[in-house]
C-alpha cells in the first residue's frame, strides 16, 4: 500500500514540475502579450526551442519581451523624442552664440561662417 502511495507523489510531482517549466518558460511570450510586443509570435516559438536548450536563451527572450512598450516603442528613452530635439536645437543656440562671443562676432555671421564651411567641404 504505501508503494502505491509513494508512486501517486512520485507521479503527481513529475507532471507537477513537467507542467511548471513549460509556464516558465511561457513568461517571455506572456509578457509579449500584454505590452502588445509586435514579435510576440516570434518570442512564443522561441520559448518553446528554448525548452530544447535547456533554457538557454531564455533570459535573452525576457530581455526582447520586455524591451518593447506601446507607448514609447523600443529602448529605453522616457518622453517625447521630439522634445529632445527642441531641447538639443536651444543648447546648440546657446553654445553658437557662446562661441560667437568669444571669436568676437555676431551670431548670424557665425553661423553663416558655418554654413559656407559645411557647403565647401561638400562640394570638394
Amino acid at each position: 500500500m504505501l508503494e502505491y502511495v509513494a508512486l501517486g507523489i512520485l507521479i503527481f510531482a513529475s507532471v507537477t514540475v513537467f507542467y511548471g517549466i513549460i509556464v516558465v518558460h511561457d513568461i517571455p511570450y506572456e509578457i509579449a502579450v500584454h505590452r502588445n510586443h509586435p514579435h510576440q509570435d516570434a518570442i512564443h516559438v522561441a520559448g518553446w526551442i528554448s525548452l530544447l536548450f535547456m533554457g538557454a536563451i531564455w533570459p535573452f527572450l525576457w530581455i526582447w519581451a520586455t524591451l518593447y512598450r506601446e507607448d514609447r516603442g523600443w529602448g529605453m528613452v522616457r518622453g517625447n523624442a521630439q522634445g529632445g530635439d527642441e531641447s538639443l536645437t536651444e543648447r546648440l543656440s546657446v553654445l553658437e552664440q557662446r562661441l560667437a562671443r568669444l571669436e568676437g562676432e555676431s551670431p548670424a555671421a557665425a553661423v553663416q561662417a558655418v554654413d559656407d564651411d559645411k557647403s565647401e567641404g561638400e562640394h570638394s
